[in-house]
């Protein structure tokens, strides 16, 4: 049987009994199987409309904006309707569950809103008018969870709900974003914990995991979401002896979701978010129909960064003509720092360091790993550079991620550093709704400025079929100081040149037989 929404080259139900069989063994996958196939028997929701150039997703914490009298979901809900209607058209809610560390990161329970947010109503809410991403953190959950402690309690099924490693063994090829133990001791036993001690790895070898976690992401789906993210998903599979990282048990993985969200939520998105060097991000694309709809395009903030910050576009020109036909999650910032790893091989080890060197920068066990800072700061402070920069991050194909700090404006926040003692913390200040409206509402606040430039800039964008997520695009040379790109609609009806300055002087450019002056990070989009 075909079902609608679904583009693998075999059929959805097929596909995943080859996943599992492939996973667990010839018998064990096809008993796998049957315990799944109840639950996919009947559609969760109708079909989600296909993206236009109108989409992006905001990405914001649900507390990022707060109110009296009111949950903090709710806040944001109304905040965004009063301030964004008009151009944001979907939202990344960043984890919204009980959590017990890295800012939400360390999921205690995945089928609870975080009372102190709100309720799944107000999740629901959030995304009534908008498309809704949330995010499955389904590498790790935390040490506090019910899970966790009826393991350490020796309760079934829990018991087989980890990894258990012993402490000689050799573990020197194992890759991660983190310098702290692999293991971590829990009583005479030691478990896998790959990003610190409060995120315990699950064990997807447990076929009992997998379909917990299935389930979960089903009753994401139920409850709105057209997303999902998966975060962390390269490290999902462990293999002592090996690097521990886009092992192919872990693609597998990926297209199982994928044909199961076919079965029963046509439309809905799938994201992978893999800060690594550029060659692995995209092989999450799969074939290009049967893993991940979206990549997080990870080399585009530091390519960018090192753009303006050089005045010398070369480098991001020559990888963006290299890129795939495929459709990116584009961003330049997010709750994160910039990801140095995905720059290796596209830019030299001595431009990457001059990225970071003297700034705030986190190390994983392969060295520097994430530069620290604001992007506005980062790119040096000047709201015509920042927004020149996000005028480059919307004109590539793909679909926008916006973060919210982004949007409005916002400076780093070193004294959130001082009180967390994490360098992540510098991009992931909170607001009352009171002062963020006041600054807004000031024509002359650096905030409200590039907050009317973000909107004008998105504006154009929804006005142009060119800038469909999976419109083609070309880029152009007009000088190393210059990013510039063609992109043409579907239809082939209409094309827009968009041209960056990148470079802090004037720049006189020959685009199509006709002569541009660009003045100091200056970005133009002309329609043919």
């Amino acid at each position: 049987m075909q079902h609608a929404g679904y583009t693998g080259k075999m059929q959805p139900d097929k596909d995943i009994l080859a996943c599992l069989q492939f996973l667990y063994g010839e018998q064990p996958g096809r008993a796998t199987w049957e315990r799944l196939a109840p639950k996919l028997d009947k559609p969760l929701r109708a079909a989600v409309t296909p993206l236009t150039e109108r989409d992006n997703l905001l990405i914001t914490y649900g507390d990022h904006v707060t109110g009296p009298g009111q949950l903090p979901l709710q806040t944001l809900s109304e905040f965004l309707d009063q301030h964004t209607a008009d151009i944001i058209t979907g939202v990344h809610l960043l984890p919204h569950f009980p959590y017990s560390s890295d800012d939400g990161f360390s999921v205690i329970d995945y089928r609870q809103v975080n009372p102190a947010l709100g309720t799944w109503s107000d999740v629901q809410r959030l995304g009534a008018n908008r498309r809704l991403m949330l995010d499955a953190v389904i590498n790790h959950i935390s040490a506090q969870s019910a899970w966790f402690q009826a393991y350490r309690r020796g309760e079934p099924p829990y018991t087989g709900y980890f990894i258990e490693a012993d402490p000689r063994a050799d573990l020197s090829q194992v890759v991660r974003p983190r310098t702290s133990p692999v293991l971590t001791p829990v009583g005479n036993r030691h478990v896998w914990t790959t990003f610190s001690a409060d995120q315990i790895d699950l064990n997807y070898r447990n076929p009992d995991v997998l379909l917990e976690m299935l389930d979960i992401l089903l009753f994401y789906v139920a409850n709105g979401a057209q997303f999902l993210r998966l975060d962390a998903i390269a490290y999902l599979w462990k293999e002592i002896g090996t690097s521990c990282i886009h092992l192919p048990q872990t693609h597998r993985i990926v297209q199982l979701i994928r044909a199961v969200l076919a079965l029963v939520a046509p439309g809905v998105m799938l994201i992978t978010e893999t800060n690594v060097p550029h060659r692995d991000n995209i092989s999450y694309f799969g074939d290009g129909t049967n893993e991940a709809h979206l990549v997080y395009n990870f080399p585009l903030p530091p390519l960018t960064l090192h753009a303006l910050r050089t005045g010398n576009a070369a480098a991001l020109s020559r990888w963006a003509a290299g890129l795939p036909d495929v459709t990116f999650f584009n961003f330049l910032a997010s709750h994160d720092g910039i990801g140095l790893t995905p720059a290796r091989g596209i830019l030299t080890d001595s431009e990457i360091e001059a990225l970071w060197r003297g700034q705030l920068v986190s190390h994983g066990s392969a060295g520097p790993y994430e530069l620290n800072a604001n992007y506005l700061d980062a790119i040096g402070g000047t709201a015509d550079a920042f927004l020149c920069a996000q005028a480059i991050m919307l004109a590539l194909r793909g679909l926008p991620g916006i973060y919210f700090h982004s949007l409005f404006g916002s400076r780093g926040w070193p004294e959130g550093v001082k009180q967390t003692g994490r360098y992540r913390t510098i991009n992931r200040q909170k607001f009352t709704r009171a002062e963020l409206e006041r600054e807004l509402a000031d024509p002359g606040a650096e905030r409200s400025r590039i907050f009317e430039g973000y909107r004008a800039l998105l504006r154009r964008r929804a006005a142009s079929p060119a800038f469909h997520p999976c419109a083609p695009q070309e880029v152009l040379d007009c000088g190393d100081a210059v990013f510039a790109l063609r992109r043409t609609s579907l239809d082939g009806r209409q094309s827009v040149v968009c041209l960056h300055n990148v470079s802090g002087e004037r720049q006189r450019v020959q685009v199509d037989r006709r002569e541009v002056l660009l003045q100091a990070y200056e970005a133009l989009w002309l329609t043919n």
